[in-house]
């Protein structure tokens, strides 16, 4: 064995050796090759960039939003609130009958599920009173409160208020950071805002856009609505957060939005249109929330309307700007400022009335027993009265719902509703549909074999109708033949209702 294997080396030594010295000239030709090879050379840029006098006003515009976000955010909360849920169980599966046939095959459904949700807050005082909306935690069983430094504590809701959306939530903590309000009535469309919150769960989000309208409303009759409308992007899990302005106060309280897919304040994306309460409606709130547990609102003792150009022909008013005094409530405040039927407010203690809401939301944010004054105009007339504000009755209702004509002439019976956003959706109206719709018809009505229900009516006797204020006041004057326009499945028609009819005439 030990021969053979002499004799092979023997025999295939050279042949190794030319193998061996191969592969050392190809490894020296490749280290070769590569060593020679030039390989592309290339630096990175360098420099300052632009410069200019416009390149350093834009750089000190995003000092002033970081400052902004850097003082702003410490007061920022993450609100995460827990409901149970009771849920409905079987009750086969409860039946020891059909267990002894089924045993355990169907688990047990649990009789309480637990839902959590998550929203935002602002620290409004070091002591740790936090500012949110009424429903991020109107149902919550538990609450837990996030810090930006991540510290969490458990939060006591103080007090509620669904009229505004405004709640007031208590951890147990001291020296926290906090953030001023502002004035919201001195916001202008086209300032510049910044929204904080948490949305869908990215936690001490920062936002900037613009407000974008002033005195919005989203067509909810059992609230407060008088909302600042941004295209900061508010998304869910904002709700509860801060609008801010440009020098870090509080104007708003992120509250909803109108989105892609599901109206206002669903659950959809964000497409540019959010809404925010603002600072004054929400520090009134949670005043008297934190003080007394309840909210306690002025009251004049009016029933008001917007004006449109026709009304405003109709009153004298040079512009469609203030509200109009539908009716004077017998014995209350405006009656006795002397306040008449027809009166225009224009102005609320200097400050400019745009509309109906706008309005309302001004006297309920001041306290009862404060004398306001009032400039109105009065059968083309400039004049100005002082009312001491009386206090709004809790079971009041924030608008006129619904209504019906008086017993006698050419629209008794017929009961009417306020035309809202989600009523127009169904009936498939445009957005700048106006009127009330028709909810019920008495069969005994003139107006029986004329309207039906859905039909919207859009004018009385050649005169708008905005409201179901309007509605009622117009309809009580109409005595004799009554011109209507009606809108019935998107369509316009002019019809004429007399009072002795049993039915009406369809004329169009």
């Amino acid at each position: 064995m030990r021969a053979n294997t002499k004799q092979f080396l023997r025999e295939n030594l050279f042949g190794l050796s030319l193998t061996l010295m191969g592969v050392v000239c190809l490894t020296l030709a490749v280290m070769l090759y590569h060593g020679h090879r030039v390989f592309p050379q290339f630096t990175l840029a360098e420099g300052a960039g632009l410069n200019g006098q416009e390149i350093n006003t834009l750089e000190q515009q995003n000092k002033a939003y970081e400052r902004i976000a850097e003082s702003v955010t410490p007061a920022i909360v993450a609100i995460t609130s827990t409901q149970v849920i009771k849920v409905q169980q079987s009750p086969f599966m409860m039946d020891p009958f059909f267990r002894q046939f089924f045993g355990n095959m169907f688990p047990n459904i649990p009789r309480e599920q637990r839902e959590r949700a998550l929203g935002s807050g602002v620290i409004v005082s070091a002591d740790g009173y936090i500012v949110t909306n009424n429903h991020v935690v109107s149902k919550a069983t538990q609450i837990e409160v996030n810090l930006s430094d991540h510290r969490n504590f458990k939060g006591k809701v103080v007090g509620a208020d669904p009229q505004t959306d405004i709640a007031v939530v208590k951890i147990d903590a001291h020296n926290l950071p906090v953030v001023p309000f502002g004035d919201s009535n001195e916001m202008k469309v086209g300032d510049t805002v910044m929204a904080f919150g948490n949305p869908f769960g990215q936690y001490f989000t920062v936002t900037r856009g613009i407000v974008s309208a002033l005195g919005r409303s989203l067509g909810d009759s059992d609230r407060f609505e008088d909302f600042i409308q941004t295209d900061a992007a508010i998304n869910p899990g904002n709700s509860g957060g801060a609008l801010v302005n440009v020098r870090g106060q509080v104007i708003g309280i992120n509250t909803a939005i109108i989105s892609g897919n599901s109206g206002p304040g669903g659950e959809g994306a964000f497409i540019g249109i959010g809404f925010a309460i603002p600072s004054d409606t929400a520090k009134h709130v949670m005043e008297d929330l934190i003080k007394t547990g309840k909210v306690s609102r002025g009251y004049l003792g009016v029933s008001i309307a917007d004006l449109t150009e026709p009304l405003a022909k109709q009153f004298k008013v040079p512009d469609t700007s203030g509200a109009l005094v539908e009716e004077v409530t017998p014995g209350g405040p405006a009656d006795k400022a002397g306040l008449k039927n027809g009166d225009v407010i224009r102005k609320l203690n200097g400050q400019t009335v745009e509309g109906r809401d706008q309005l309302t939301a001004m006297i309920t944010n001041i306290n009862p027993g404060t004398v306001v004054k009032l400039d109105l105009i009065r059968d083309g007339q400039a004049m100005s009265v002082q009312a001491t504000l009386g206090e709004r009755p809790a079971n009041l209702p924030v608008t006129a719902g619904a209504g019906t004509a008086p017993s006698e002439g050419a629209l008794r019976g017929v009961t009417v509703q306020n035309l809202t956003p989600e009523i127009r959706d169904q009936l498939g109206l445009p957005a700048s549909a106006r009127g009330v719709v028709v909810t019920e018809v008495d069969p005994s009505s003139p107006a029986a074999q004329t309207l039906q229900q859905g039909d919207v009516i859009e004018g009385i006797n050649r005169r708008a109708v905005n409201s179901v204020a309007d509605f009622n006041r117009l309809a009580a004057e109409a005595k004799g033949q009554t011109l209507l326009r009606i809108n019935r499945q998107g369509n316009g028609y002019y019809v004429v209702i007399t009072p002795g009819d049993n039915g009406g005439d369809d004329n169009q």
